[in-house]
């Protein structure tokens, strides 16, 4: 799976990249609603965040390294 992201305008989609493949192949699209209230501090729990990654192994740091080597 890849993501490209891209803007949906009058009925158009555009990518802000090129996607090559040959064939049809399916997508997902999502549609990110702008939010009347902007997010504040608040809104975000760290001791929830340590909970909900305490059975994560690895590092999360390395992953997102590996995630960009894998766009360029």
């Amino acid at each position: 799976m890849k993501t490209i992201k891209g803007t949906y305008f009058k009925g158009q989609l555009k990518l802000d990249k090129p996607y090559e493949k040959e064939g049809p192949v399916r997508v997902s699209v999502t549609f990110e609603e702008s939010s009347s209230k902007p997010l504040e501090l608040a809104d975000f729990s760290f001791l929830e965040m340590q909970k909900e990654l305490a059975d994560v192994k690895g590092s999360f740091a390395e992953e997102v390294i590996k995630e960009r080597r894998k766009e360029r």
